[in-house]
């Protein structure tokens, strides 16, 4: 068997997430079938984040491993044929060693999230940004995500259905920019909670509103109560990024 480390860029709308469902298609569940078709034996795929329904990847990392003598070009070419027309694309493909692994190499995870901050309707980016047509002030939103950078327990951000062991995350990065009509908000971390990005996000707009002080995100956070939650981003703004490794 070989491994082979791939890098998927997909549109998550028609998807109930990346990993297997049983109650409708999943991202896991193309790829592994269209792997099947091209190496004739099933194929399980291990990717570095489980994203949710509705939620996009840029350069999700995944790794397959397959029983047959074809190369990363040829089998890049053969999963992208199968793959249509299904939104999602094989970038990169490379041969790894046995003991790469895409989730638990991983040593870093990056989302970037946008928000349209427009009031006229979404066209090119419906499905594609969280539209807020109320003003958003992204430099006190910058500021006040400040407090949510560091070793902290994200319970407040959290998913009541989330499967961590424990809600102690270390956030590397959390910053707010404006370029244009979009505020573009970028968080980077070892690992993330379930929901954690888009219940950051949400509160964060409430602050760009003016509907939040500063000071609430942080007292959202030591509040350590999903009820303290203002809001819960919607999943179409968010995309996964990337992953690091260490090798790499």
């Amino acid at each position: 068997m070989t491994r082979f480390a791939l890098t998927l860029e997909f549109d998550g709308a028609p998807f109930m997430g990346l990993q297997r469902q049983s109650h409708g298609p999943s991202v896991q569940q193309a790829v592994e079938e269209a792997a099947e078709a091209v190496c004739g034996h099933p194929v399980i795929m291990h990717a570095a984040g489980r994203t949710d329904a509705g939620v996009h990847a840029l350069g999700m990392r995944a790794h397959i491993e397959i029983d047959k003598p074809l190369g990363a070009f040829r089998l890049r070419e053969a999963l992208n044929a199968r793959l249509r027309p299904d939104p999602i694309a094989v970038l990169d493909c490379v041969e790894v060693a046995d003991d790469w692994h895409a989730r638990f190499s991983c040593t870093g995870r990056a989302y970037i999230y946008r928000i349209a901050n427009r009031r006229a309707p979404l066209t090119l980016e419906r499905g594609k940004a969280w539209q807020v047509m109320q003003s958003l002030d992204a430099a006190v939103m910058h500021r006040s995500a400040q407090a949510l950078v560091g070793r902290h327990d994200f319970t407040t951000f959290r998913s009541a259905h989330c499967q961590s062991a424990s809600p102690l995350k270390s956030l590397d990065r959390l910053d707010v920019r404006r370029e244009g009509d979009m505020v573009l908000i970028e968080a980077e971390a070892r690992s993330f909670l379930h929901h954690q990005v888009r219940s950051m996000v949400g509160c964060l707009a409430l602050v760009g509103m003016g509907r939040w002080s500063e000071a609430q995100i942080g007292e959202a956070l030591e509040a350590r109560d999903r009820q303290a939650l203002g809001l819960n981003a919607p999943p179409d703004g968010l995309y996964f990024v990337k992953a690091t490794y260490p090798d790499e």
